[in-house]
C-alpha cells in the first residue's frame, strides 16, 4: 500500500484536475475493468483497500459461492489517471488482496509475481502492444464504419482519406493519449474498413498492461461521444481483417537499462545466419515451446480462431499467423524478429486478450527458453500461408491451434502453466473458457439451417 505522502500528493493532483470520483479498478479473467466509484472525500480510505468485492460473482476469478470472503481492491496510487473523456473521474489500476495479502488469482498480481522473479535475475520485461480495433455505428440493424465513406480499393490500410474522415474519433483519441504521456507516435486506418490502430511507446510490462486495459475503456468512451461503438471483438466480420494485439517484447538489464536483445550475435545465431544475440533466440524458443498454451491466453474467445487463418472468405491474406514458427521479419510467422527494432514480436494475440495474463506467461516461457538454452530451429522466412502439410513436415513446424478447445488442451497439460499461475487458476481459466467454447461451438443459427436442411 502507498505511503501517506504519496497518497496526499496524488489526492492533491487529482483534486486540482477536477476529479470528484475514483475507480480503484481490478480486472476479471477477460481483462475487463471492475470497480466501485469512490468520492474524493473517501480517497484515503479507498487507498487502504476499503472497497470489497465478491469476486466469485464475477467471471473467472475463483472464490465461487456466497460463503466465500470478499477481496479488497488496493490501488497502485502513483499510477492514477484522470479520465480524458470526463475529468470528474479518475482510474487507478489495482491489485486484489485476500485476507490481507495479494490474491493469487488476480491477473495483475500474477504479472507482478513473474516480473519480480525476472527482476531477481537482474532483468526487466519491456512490452509494446500494437492495438487494433473497429469503431462502428449501427444503422438499420447493420454495423457500418463511422465515416460512411465508400472504399472500393484493394485494401483500406493507411488510406489518408479514410483517416481524415475519421477525425471526429481519432482527434480526441490522439489528444487524450498525448495528454496521458504515453508517447503516441502514429495512428492510422488499418486493414479492416473502420479499423484503427494507435501506437505508443513501449514500457515495462506492468505499465503497458495497465495502459492497454485503460485504452480499451478510453476508446469506448470516446466512440460513445460520437454515437458509435469501439469494439475489441477479434473478428467482427468474416470478410474482413481481425483485430490483432501484437506483443513486442524485449528484456533489459535492471541495473543499466541495456536491451539484452540488442547484443551481438552468438554461436547459435551465426548457425542460422542471424544478426541477433543468442539470448533472443533462446527466448524465442521458449515462446515456441509453450506456444499452444500461450495461444489459449492470447486468443481467448471462440471468435478469436475465426481470425487465425490464412484467408477464409477475405479477398486477401489475413496477415494473422497460422504456423508455430519464427522468422526474420516474416509477418506470416507466429513470432517475428523485426529488422527495425531489437525485440520479439508475437503476432498471435488479439485485442480481446487479458494483457496481464499474456505478458506473464510470455515472460515465463521466454525465461524458460533462456534457462534451458532452447534452440528455436531454423527461421521460416518464406510465406507461411502457402506452406502445406508436406511443407510443414519439411520445415519441422506445426500449425497453431485452430480452435479454442485445441489450445485449452495444451493449457491443461503444459507444466509451466501450473508453475506460473498455480493449479487453482489453471482450473479456473479452463472451466471458464471451456464453457465459452461450448456455447459458441454448439449453437446452430439460421445460416447453418439454410445451408444444410434441404441438402442433408
Amino acid at each position: 500500500m502507498a505511503d501517506h505522502d504519496t497518497v496526499a500528493a496524488t489526492r492533491k493532483r487529482l483534486a486540482d484536475a477536477g476529479v470528484q470520483y475514483c475507480f480503484a479498478s481490478y480486472v476479471d479473467v477477460h481483462g475487463r475493468p471492475k470497480a466501485k466509484a469512490s468520492p474524493m472525500a473517501a480517497f484515503e480510505k479507498m487507498c487502504k483497500g476499503s472497497e470489497l468485492f465478491t469476486v466469485g460473482a464475477m467471471e473467472g476469478l475463483g472464490l465461487i459461492g456466497p460463503h466465500e470472503d470478499e477481496c479488497a481492491a488496493v490501488p497502485d496510487v502513483e499510477r492514477a489517471v484522470v479520465c480524458p473523456w470526463d475529468n470528474a473521474f479518475a482510474w487507478l489500476p489495482s491489485d486484489l488482496h485476500y485476507h490481507g495479502k495479494p490474491y493469487a488469482n488476480c491477473p495483475r498480481v500474477i504479472l507482478k509475481r513473474v516480473c519480480d522473479s525476472a527482476r531477481k535475475q537482474g532483468l526487466v520485461f519491456n512490452v509494446g502492444i500494437e492495438a487494433e480495433f473497429y469503431v462502428l455505428r449501427q444503422v438499420e440493424g447493420k454495423w457500418i464504419p463511422i465515416t460512411g465513406v465508400p472504399f472500393n480499393g484493394p485494401c483500406p490500410a493507411y488510406d489518408v482519406h479514410l483517416t481524415t474522415a475519421s477525425k471526429a474519433f481519432l482527434d480526441p483519441m490522439a489528444k487524450a493519449l498525448a495528454g496521458l504521456g504515453w508517447g503516441l507516435y502514429s495512428f492510422d486506418q488499418e486493414g479492416g474498413t473502420g479499423q484503427y490502430e494507435l501506437d505508443c511507446d513501449y514500457a515495462d510490462a506492468l505499465t503497458t498492461a495497465d495502459r492497454f486495459v485503460f485504452l480499451r475503456l478510453l476508446a469506448k468512451e470516446i466512440a460513445k461521444q460520437i454515437g458509435a461503438v469501439a469494439t475489441w471483438m477479434p473478428k467482427p466480420f468474416h470478410t474482413d481483417f481481425r483485430s490483432g494485439a501484437h506483443f513486442n517484447m524485449s528484456l533489459a538489464e535492471a541495473a543499466t537499462g541495456r536491451n539484452v536483445f540488442a547484443g551481438k550475435p552468438g554461436k547459435l545465431a551465426r548457425k542460422y545466419g542471424l544478426e541477433v544475440p543468442d539470448e533472443m533466440l533462446h527466448f524465442t524458443a521458449g515462446l515456441l515451446a509453450h506456444a499452444p498454451a500461450l495461444v489459449a491466453l492470447g486468443s481467448p474467445t471462440h471468435n478469436s480462431y475465426k481470425g487465425l487463418l490464412a484467408q477464409g472468405d477475405m479477398p486477401d491474406i489475413s496477415w494473422a499467423p497460422v504456423l508455430r514458427c519464427y522468422g526474420r521479419n516474416n509477418r506470416s510467422a507466429m513470432l517475428r524478429l523485426p529488422w527495425s527494432r531489437p525485440c520479439v514480436e508475437n503476432r498471435s494475440p488479439d485485442s480481446a486478450c487479458n494483457p496481464y495474463l499474456v505478458a506473464a506467461f510470455s515472460l515465463a516461457a521466454g525465461l524458460d527458453g533462456m534457462a534451458r538454452k532452447l534452440d528455436p530451429g531454423k527461421p521460416v522466412n518464406e510465406n507461411a500461408y502457402v506452406i502445406d502439410h508436406k511443407g510443414r513436415k519439411r520445415l519441422g513446424v506445426d500449425r497453431l491451434p485452430s480452435t479454442l478447445i485445441e489450445s485449452l488442451r495444451a493449457w491443461e497439460t503444459d507444466e509451466l502453466v501450473g508453475e506460473v499461475f498455480g493449479e487453482d487458476f489453471r482450473e479456473i481459466y479452463f472451466k471458464q473458457k471451456l464453457s465459452e467454447w461450448e456455447k459458441g461451438f454448439y449453437r446452430v443459427d439460421d445460416a447453418e439451417r439454410e445451408k444444410h436442411i434441404p441438402y442433408i
